[in-house]
């Protein structure tokens, strides 16, 4: 697993999200972050995306924290764009601020896998921990993730100044 430190420049985005916790995801019956994957691209939502800046990027958010990543935080997944107008009916924009953060890169390897590897790496590494600011993390998901069988996949963690 790679890892860097980088500055990102405010990031908007549209698209879909819902409210969920770790503990709920580990629970089949109360998951709901794999439906609203399924959601977003058995509908092919990204097309409905307007004023979107890289086609078949897909960034999935974790915002909202209640408190860590124990707590409850809310899931997003759309694409970037460069204005909020005509925000389609059932969409959200979002914002993420100006941030440091630890950028991870892993794989290749097959999904889930290789996004649930790396995220346990992140809760496992205190230094990390202490360090994260909890407003925004994300993953991107582009070109390296086309078989996904194969994915290469690049975290953002939110960290402090």
């Amino acid at each position: 697993m790679e890892q860097t430190k980088i500055q990102l420049p405010q990031i908007m985005l549209i698209g879909i999200n819902v409210r969920t916790s770790n503990t709920s995801e580990m629970d089949e019956s109360t998951a709901k972050i794999g439906s609203t994957v399924q959601r977003y691209f058995n509908n092919e939502l990204s097309t409905k995306i307007p004023h979107r800046i890289k086609l078949n990027t897909t960034y999935c958010v974790y915002t909202d924290y209640e408190s860590d990543f124990n707590g409850d935080y809310t899931y997003f997944i759309g694409e970037e764009v460069n204005s909020f107008d005509d925000l389609p009916e059932g969409f959200v924009a979002l914002t993420i601020p100006l941030q440091n953060y630890t950028k991870l890169t892993n794989g290749p390897g097959p999904m889930p896998d290789v996004c649930i590897d790396i995220w346990k790496k992140v809760w496992a590494n205190s230094e990390l921990d202490s360090r994260r600011n909890y407003i925004a993390d994300f993953e991107i998901y582009d070109q390296r993730a086309a078989d996904h069988r194969k994915v290469v996949l690049d975290i953002y963690i939110g960290i402090q100044a």
